[in-house]
This record gives C-alpha cells, structure tokens and sequence, in this order.
C-alpha cells in the first residue's frame, strides 16, 4: 500500500515536483527514456498510474492512441490538467493504483513513471494480480524509476525488516517527511515479478531504469 504520509508529501509538493527533471546530469538519459517511452507504447491505448503533475503523460500522448492519466492525489491532477492536453488523447480520473475501479476502463498497456520504488517489496506481487484482474493477461507493463547514485541521490536513512529503504525529505511546507524510495537491481526486480509477468526487458542507465514485460 502506498502510505498516508507519501500520498500528502506528494500533495504538499506538486507545484515543485517537476524540478527533479531539471538536473543537468540527468539529460542525456532522459532524451534517451523519453525516445523508449515513445517507442514502445506507440499505438497503445494506455492506463498510467500515478501520473503526477503530467510529467511523463505529454511523451505519452504523443504516439499512444488514447491515455487514461490516474493519481490519487487531486492536486497534482489539477496541474497535470494545465498542461493542455489534446481531449480526444488523454483523459484524467483520481483513483488509488492499489484500488482500482472495476470499470476503469479496457486498455492495452500500463505504464507507470517513477512510482514503483515507492511500492513495498512485500505489496509488489499483489499490486501484479490486481492489474491482471483488472487489465487482463498479456496487458504490457512500462516501469521505468530511478536508480542510486552516490553523491547524487538522496541520502538512505533506514532498511525496514522487509528490504525497503527509505529517505527524508523536506516538503515546502517545510515539514520533514521519511519517504519509501527502494533501488532495485535488475536481478531483483527479475525475481520479484517474474511470477506474475512475463517476457522481462530491462534498459539500466546511469541515473534510471525502464523494465517492460507482459502480466501474465
């Protein structure tokens, strides 16, 4: 489950969070993701969880055949909503990743943009079989998240008794806020999912991650 205290950290944060994607060292591998995104949903008719402020739905909308933009957080819809999206692609809706509605709707493909560090190890298998039985068997399936880099990421804080890590981090709020953040390897994120999917492609840069695979 994705935790009260991540769900209002995000809220508080909205209007900040594309800054992220502003670091100079992060470009290369971006343009780089941004060009893998499009290729691999082209033509899809794509379900995205929580898409935040709209970040990653713009490369989205450009070659899937429709986008339903989700997040639990109705402020970072609000901005998402700004960005002027063409209607007739992209469509938002508030829904719980964890919760989805039974009519969400029938898609193709699933993506999800910086959202699977912040899913517990214990809760990922779960999260799997609900997007089976909501989604369908061979629905394909876009991660793509960050990976640790000393002396860029944040600064790990503790390891719970089921492997996941967390950080601190300070809102504008200006309140202090332990964040799950987890740093897969590629073999890690192999084993943890290969019961429920299949066909597992995983691209590693520098600063990022992108797997896709099919639920099965």
């Amino acid at each position: 489950m994705i935790t009260e205290q991540l769900a209002k950290y995000y809220a508080v944060g909205a209007q900040e969070y594309d800054r992220f994607y502003t670091k100079p060292e992060f470009e290369d591998d971006l343009d780089e993701l941004h060009d893998k995104v499009d290729e691999v949903l082209r033509g899809h008719k794509v379900l995205e969880i929580a898409c935040g402020t709209g970040y990653w739905t713009q490369t989205l909308e450009e070659t899937a055949e429709s986008v339903l933009a989700t997040d639990i957080n109705t402020e970072m819809l609000d901005l998402a909503k700004t960005r002027g999206f063409d209607s007739a692609i992209v469509q938002f809706s508030l829904a719980d990743a964890f919760d989805l509605p039974a009519d969400i709707g029938s898609f193709t493909a699933c993506f999800a943009g910086f959202w699977w560090s912040h899913v517990k190890r214990e809760d990922q298998v779960r999260f799997l079989a609900q997007l089976r039985a909501k989604l369908g068997k061979d629905t394909l399936l876009v991660l793509i998240d960050e990976s640790y880099v000393d002396g860029i990421s944040d600064v790990i804080a503790r390891t719970d008794a089921e492997g996941n890590t967390y950080q601190f981090h300070t809102a504008d709020d200006g309140q202090r806020y332990e964040v799950i953040k987890n740093f897969p390897s590629d073999s890690t994120l192999r084993k943890r999912i290969a019961s429920s999917v299949r066909e597992i492609r995983i691209l590693r840069q520098e600063h990022f991650w992108l797997l896709s695979c099919r639920l099965k």
